[in-house]
């Protein structure tokens, strides 16, 4: 029988069972009395939104954080780890987000790390190094050239090797940290045959992602956390993805249906005439009115994003004409621009929209400096006030303001980014690939953000690789292929068929 405090006899069945886990940073609780059971040979799925506790909990299993409270179970023994070489003694890898390894040192050197091949038992075996590497990796079907630095390996290459490292160790529990964030759809399914094959051997895999179709192609059962607790788990085939989604939100995703459409649009606020720019685009006309948001689709290359470069101000050889409410701005100053009305939130905001190591509060009034000078200074209790007060309205999840925004999940950051812009009374955004790399709880809240500033009579430029995001929020699409506008499509005639086709030339 299972007590209050969480012992009692493990689950007989069970790979790996967590009993009222519970762990806090500061102030803040990223794990709340989360109890868990995975079978052996599962692929078990966490999904939630990010700071729900799912990574936490991942880095609980791996030693890398110490529980406040709780119990752990590796094959119905328990246990309490230290540091990561404890979990692995117990059968516990993990496969991270970012991998981390000695860059410059050799395959072989890194999968050997700790338990170097000797000669004579004194000296380090260069080709006792190698051999051990080749056979890591081709337990797991394999092969790369060991003898080549860390750094040449390429992000998928880099997973291979963190696989091998841990099925090197023993592992028999896989803890897997949204291992595709940064894959291609061919590396991606590459892994998920690998994962396959894993199971196929007995290896239990963790599979942390807010992916949900690659969850609902690996997992036999998913558990969904909310603000560090545990909501619910489910078989796949009795979930469906608006349930996962409710159950991750704690509410319907059809309550962000976009109300901007309810009102006509208003008067020209952005017209772009002939834009163009050398080996990039050319000839793009377009025109963003009040009230309304347009979607620019298209494939990789196309030009999308230079294109929001252009019109920001960061592109010195465009060429054109540009009028931002019906008052002619002058391309390639950035400075001109935000003077005009006109904000950009970059594709990358890590290089282009954040100072990783800058507070939030810092982050959040760097283009507002001007209004918050008092004479020479800055009036920093105003500042402050103003900061704390659109983090609110956006929900930003972070210890305090003064927090760096490195420390924030990829969904708080990019409210981060949009908050900046919301005290900086624009007229026209560019919004580029808003969503990208957050959960569906982060990814709706943006969603409703977004409608509500074209509601409040901003105009929208937005692109996004994302056809669903761009079907949902668009008033009408703008589509390009090759740097040219290929056409326009309508709400009513915005279909995925439709945008593939002009995308694609067909």
């Amino acid at each position: 029988m299972l007590r209050a405090d969480g012992a009692g006899e493990p689950t007989r069945r069970a790979a790996l069972e967590v009993r009222a886990l519970t762990k806090t940073f500061g102030g803040v609780t990223a794990l709340d009395g989360v109890s868990l059971s995975v079978e052996r040979g599962e692929c078990h799925a966490l999904v939630g939104e990010n700071g729900a506790g799912k990574s936490t909990l991942g880095k609980v299993l791996a030693g890398i954080h110490r529980p406040d409270r709780g119990i752990v179970f590796i094959d119905g023994q328990m246990q309490a780890f230290n540091s990561p070489a404890d979990a692995a003694r117990a059968g516990v890898g993990m496969v991270h987000q970012e991998p981390v390894f000695c860059r410059d040192l050799s395959v072989a050197e890194n999968l050997c790390l700790g338990r170097y091949p000797r000669r004579l038992g004194l000296f380090y075996s260069r080709r006792g190094a190698r051999v051990r590497a080749e056979a890591l990796l081709a337990r797991i079907g394999a092969q790369l050239d060991v003898g080549q630095p860390m750094r040449r390996l390429a992000t998928a290459q880099e997973q291979l090797v963190q696989i091998a490292a841990a099925i090197g160790t023993g592992a028999r529990v896989l803890v897997f940290d949204e291992p595709t964030s940064s894959l291609s759809e061919t590396e991606s399914q590459r892994l998920f045959a690998l994962i396959g094959s894993l199971r196929g051997r007995g290896v239990t895999s963790i599979y942390i992602s807010h992916r949900l179709p690659e969850i609902f192609q690996l997992a036999d059962r998913i558990s969904v956390l909310r603000d560090g607790r545990l909501v619910g788990t489910v078989a796949r085939a009795q979930a469906s993805e608006a349930e996962l989604v409710q159950m991750m939100i704690g509410r319907p995703l059809a309550e962000y249906f976009p109300q901007h459409l309810a009102a006509a649009p208003g008067r020209p606020l952005l017209e772009v005439e002939n834009l163009s720019s050398p080996g990039r685009f050319s000839g793009v006309s377009l025109q963003v009115r009040a009230g309304e948001i347009v979607g620019l689709a298209g494939l990789v290359g196309a030009g999308r994003s230079e294109i929001a470069r252009a019109i920001f101000g960061l592109d010195r050889r465009a060429s054109g004409s540009l009028r931002v409410d019906g008052r002619a701005l002058r391309l390639g100053s950035v400075r001109r621009a935000l003077r005009s009305g006109v904000g950009l939130v970059p594709e990358d905001r890590q290089r282009q929209g954040l100072v990783l190591m800058m507070s939030g509060r810092a982050n959040f009034s760097l283009v507002i400096l001007d209004q918050l000078r008092r004479l020479l200074f800055l009036d920093q209790r105003r500042e402050r006030r103003t900061a704390e007060d659109f983090f609110s309205r956006l929900n930003v999840k972070a210890t305090s303001i003064e927090a760096p925004v490195a420390s924030l999940s990829g969904g708080n950051q990019q409210k981060v980014v949009l908050a900046k812009w919301l005290a900086c009374r624009l007229k026209v955004l560019i919004v580029d690939e808003p969503t990208r790399g957050v959960d569906v709880g982060a990814k709706a809240a943006i969603h409703a953000l977004i409608d509500e500033l074209a509601r409040a009579g901003l105009g929208i430029l937005l692109i996004s690789s994302e056809l669903p995001e761009l079907l949902n929020l668009s008033t009408r699409i703008l589509v390009l292929r090759a740097g040219r506008l290929a056409g326009e499509l309508p709400r009513p005639a915005a279909t995925q068929e439709n945008l593939l086709r002009l995308m694609a030339g067909v």
